[in-house]
């Protein structure tokens, strides 16, 4: 008869990264990485924010918590921890690795004063029962450029496009990014060393495409957008064929905005236009002939978990007055579960513990998902994952809980 050794979750050092950071790259079953992506990523963990589970002396599990800054409605900017390189070795699963991080996580998280954790999740069925909700959603799109066009704004060819190096006008572009964080919920500040993220090109993921390009915007001689994209010549029995494939896009006003996109239309010899991790409500949409041929399709990408629901719900403003008791269900971070009392509106809120009746009741996922502003209550009551206790209460909280943007997690981490 064997025993089965106790796994020990402790705070990662700064030498054991190396091995922490192969064992993360073989649990996602990519394929050798480059010094310049283990360089960039060693820069941004914070080794005291990052979790190592042994198992004896074979590490088995791995985690970490950037430190954000993200945008909530009304346009606060929160504390937010980056939950992130989340593996578990094949050879130790079911075995509650995971939960053991998870706990351990959210506890640090909750010490160190931050109301907020969010996520991209690899496969979403994991993060549910530790109670991340499904906040944000990405566009994506295949464009047929050859058939599709674009009706763009009075004004836009008042602006200036210019090809520029990536990391000439880093700068200029991240002042651009920096500019739109307030303006929706789910963006995020970057911290320091995060523009290098913006510039990592390794060779080995380009799929046979071009290093990748830059093309800045002006109005009068301020730059005021930028896309970064890359170009992949193809041709077929009819001629050239090639794809343009989208990895960023700000700008600063409508007419910014279609110049770039009509650029990314019109390039010489490119059929398709690749786009991914947009916001659902990107304007482009609304300016091409035939969105049919553009191939949308919706896909989550950012999960929120409120780590303190009092100070998270305090932080947002709401759209509507609110006055609201919530039942909250959180069996993972107890210290949330309880009643609360939400009071708010469009100037600011206040969320109080209290021994009033319960008039909504759901789970702290739940709220995660609602929190910025692009799931209704409404909608997830319609799932039977918020009851009424209330009549009327519902009613009155969804719209207050709404977002005139709609949410959006600009990128990966």
């Amino acid at each position: 008869m064997t025993t089965e050794r106790p796994t020990e979750v402790k705070v990662l050092r700064a030498e054991e990264f190396d091995g922490w950071w192969d064992h993360l790259v073989r649990a996602f079953g990519a394929g050798p990485a480059s010094a310049e992506e283990r360089e960039l990523d060693r820069s941004l963990t914070e080794p005291e924010r990052a979790l190592a589970v042994w198992d004896g002396p074979e590490l088995v599990g791995t985690s970490g918590a950037f430190r954000f800054r993200m945008t909530v409605p009304g346009g606060a900017v929160l504390p937010t921890a980056g939950v992130t390189m989340v593996s578990v070795s094949a050879t130790h699963r079911r075995r509650g690795v995971l939960t053991s991080m998870m706990r351990r996580q959210l506890d640090d998280v909750r010490e160190w004063g931050e109301p907020l954790a969010a996520l991209t999740a690899s496969e979403p069925a994991i993060y549910g029962r530790f109670g991340y909700g499904a906040a944000t959603h990405q566009l994506l799109a295949e464009i047929d450029t050859s058939r599709v066009t674009l009706a763009v704004p009075a004004g836009t060819d008042a602006v200036r496009l210019r090809y520029a190096g990536p990391a000439e006008v880093l700068d200029a572009c991240e002042a651009v990014y920096a500019r739109t964080v307030p303006l929706r919920p789910g963006m995020l500040a970057r911290q320091p060393g995060w523009e290098r993220a913006e510039l990592l090109d390794p060779e080995s993921e380009r799929d046979g495409a071009s290093a990748l390009q830059c093309v800045v915007a002006e109005r009068d001689g301020e730059v005021t957008g930028f896309a970064r994209f890359r170009t992949k010549l193809g041709w077929g029995t009819g001629g050239h064929d090639g794809t343009v494939t989208l990895e960023d896009l700000a700008a600063l006003d409508p007419e910014t905005d279609a110049a770039l996109w009509r650029f990314l239309f019109g390039i010489d010899l490119m059929t398709t236009l690749v786009v991914r991790r947009r916001p659902v409500d990107d304007a482009w949409q609304y300016l091409v002939s035939d969105i049919r041929r553009c191939r949308t399709r919706v896909r989550d990408m950012g999960y929120v978990r409120l780590v303190d629901v009092g100070a998270a719900l305090a932080a947002r403003t709401y759209q509507a007055p609110v006055d609201v008791v919530l039942e909250v269900d959180d069996a993972f971070c107890p210290w949330n579960s309880g009643r609360w009392r939400l009071t708010g509106d469009s100037k600011g809120a206040s969320c109080e513990r209290t021994t009033d009746t319960a008039e909504l009741a759901l789970s702290v996922r739940e709220l995660g998902a609602a929190y910025l502003g692009g799931v209704s209550l409404l909608s997830l009551a319609r799932a039977g994952r918020v009851r009424e206790l209330r009549p009327g209460a519902l009613a009155e909280a969804s719209p207050a809980f709404g977002s005139p943007s709609v949410p959006w997690l600009p990128h990966g981490f």
